[in-house]
């Protein structure tokens, strides 16, 4: 009896220690991703993978150590982040076009999201699945997208994705943008991480990390002012989300902004051909 009440002490302790260094439990592996990423951004490729690797191989022990169910359930979203960015370096060009290599990379993905999602029981509220007011929130997020994707061009000139404006290419673009990238980015940083975050440390600050891990989440385009962007972009959809509790709002907005982005932007300029 006395050896299992102190294992029962031992286990209390284990679990008061990782709520009262709740900060110092999540802050270690964000500056271990966050290190990995600026490897990247400084073109170490290499050793910016192998730390990602080593980052989701100690995620998943933690999860067996760590007896704080928030904890583990934040390591767990955490790890999609190296999985995001070991899957999207790995993952070799089978075809001209690069848009179909975002198809392979996003699909991949689906599956340990879907995975995280189910084990994590979120309800429909929590990732935000719902059609309320999607007849304003469609048009807006065209403008706003519009808007957002304009501003980073100015930043980032990007490459077009698809041969020409074609109706056909145009909508192969945007289901892969919108249905894929964008749903699945959005799932990601706002409907499990925002709100593993927010539960751990409040609103404000989940959604303030959320969007620093998203905005390190694009050092591979090797632009400074490009990871600052995203940045605000982050707390912008973060914003937006814990206000509307609405993935189609965020994932539109994003989808279409690459939409523009990839697409209608570097064939026809800012103006798209109007200016």
């Amino acid at each position: 009896m006395d050896e299992y009440n102190r294992k029962i002490k031992g286990g209390m302790k284990i679990e008061n220690l990782a709520l009262g260094n709740k900060g110092v439990y999540v802050g270690l592996p964000i500056l271990m991703i966050a290190f990995a990423e600026m490897l990247i951004y400084s073109g170490t490729i290499r050793e910016g993978l192998w730390i990602h690797t080593a980052i989701m191989i100690g995620l998943f022990f933690s999860m067996l150590i760590v007896r704080n169910e928030e904890i583990r359930k934040t390591y767990q979203a955490l790890m999609l982040l190296p999985i995001l960015r070991l899957i999207s370096l790995s993952i070799p060009v089978f075809f001209d076009m690069t848009l179909y290599s975002f198809l392979i990379i996003y699909i991949s993905l689906a599956i340990p999201v879907m995975i995280t999602a189910v084990n994590q029981k979120f309800t429909l509220e929590e990732i935000g699945i719902n059609l309320k007011r999607i007849w304003l929130y469609l048009p807006l997020s065209v403008l706003i997208s519009f808007v957002l994707a304009v501003a980073e061009y100015q930043i980032n000139r990007t490459d077009y994705l698809i041969p020409d404006l074609s109706l056909l290419n145009l909508l192969k673009l945007t289901v892969v943008m919108v249905f894929f990238v964008g749903l699945l980015e959005e799932i990601i940083f706002r409907s499990i991480l925002q709100t593993r975050l927010s539960k751990i440390f409040g609103a404000g600050i989940g959604i303030m990390l959320s969007s620093i891990l998203f905005g390190l989440m694009h050092s591979g385009y090797e632009i400074f002012y490009e990871v600052i962007y995203a940045f605000f972009i982050g707390i912008i959809m973060g914003y937006l989300f814990y206000k509307t509790k609405s993935l189609p709002l965020t994932a539109l907005i994003h989808g279409f902004s690459n939409v523009f982005l990839f697409g209608f932007i570097p064939y026809l300029g800012p103006g798209l051909g109007l200016l």
